[in-house]
């Protein structure tokens, strides 16, 4: 009954959101990040290193750019400097030219093991490729997120775009109904935020663990009751794009908390 009713209430919102479906993107002026939405004791988590539970992530992460791995005997350390990844969090997704692909941060550590370390890729979602990723946007921590600027990237923003208003599962909800539409509105007691992916990987409460965007898109597909994509899927790294650019200018808070 809890279920049905769960559903039910979430099927009478999306009729109430009918006639106000995408009225405008939000204005560049207009735009915050998922930390204002939070009480204060949750940003005092997320601000103090000491006990952001993502910073143990971040530590493993050191670790293991620093290991020798698979068959050429190598480290990320061996090929970068200290310091060579600042910045480079906020520019991901990116275009491969070489490959015509796009790839996001993931992607282009586990291209890194195979290509360089002759090593195995890390499985999404995993402890290492977690800490790895989290490592490398933490060196990106407060710059302006630039994502976007190629021009190569502008088929697969449009996708990510398409994506963000299409309508989808039994809900017949899109990503735009909650994050354009209603933010600063609360849904089950939780405040909808404008959706920006300034901190990923990030720590949440709810998961009592650290996740990627892909995580959280994953879950919220589900949620409209849609098929979520695999990870890894064009959609998901598209819509990643899409949202890096939506954001672009605020600063990259990783590993950020959120609730």
């Amino acid at each position: 009954m809890k279920v049905i009713g769960t559903i039910a209430t979430a099927v009478l919102l999306a009729a109430t959101w009918i006639p106000v479906l995408f009225a405008a993107e939000i204005p560049p002026d207009q735009r915050r990040s998922g930390f204002s939405f939070m009480a204060p004791d949750t940003q005092a988590i997320q601000n103090d290193d000491t006990a952001n539970p993502g910073m143990l992530w971040v530590l493993d992460g050191e670790a293991l750019w620093k290991a020798k791995a698979g068959g050429a005997g190598k480290s990320c350390a061996d090929c970068h400097n200290d310091g060579a990844m600042r910045g480079v969090a906020a520019r991901y997704p990116a275009f491969d030219k070489s490959r015509g692909l796009l790839l996001n941060l993931e992607r282009r550590i586990n291209l890194c093991r195979v290509e360089h370390q002759r090593a195995t890729p890390f499985a999404y979602e995993s402890r290492d490729l977690l800490a790895l990723t989290a490592l490398v946007g933490r060196q990106s921590r407060g710059l302006p997120i630039e994502t976007g600027a190629d021009p190569a990237l502008e088929p697969f923003v449009a996708k990510g775009r398409d994506l963000f208003m299409q309508r989808q599962g039994q809900l017949n909800l899109a990503c735009a109904n909650c994050h354009d539409d209603n933010w600063d509105k609360r849904l089950a007691g939780s405040a909808i935020t404008q959706g920006h992916p300034t901190g990923y990987p990030m720590y949440r409460l709810e998961w009592q663990s650290l996740g990627s965007l892909q995580r959280r898109l994953r879950a919220c597909v589900s949620g409209i009751r849609a098929r979520p994509y695999d990870y890894g899927a064009p959609e998901l790294v598209e819509l990643e794009l899409y949202l890096m650019t939506r954001a672009r200018g605020m600063p990259v808070e990783t590993p950020a908390v959120r609730p």
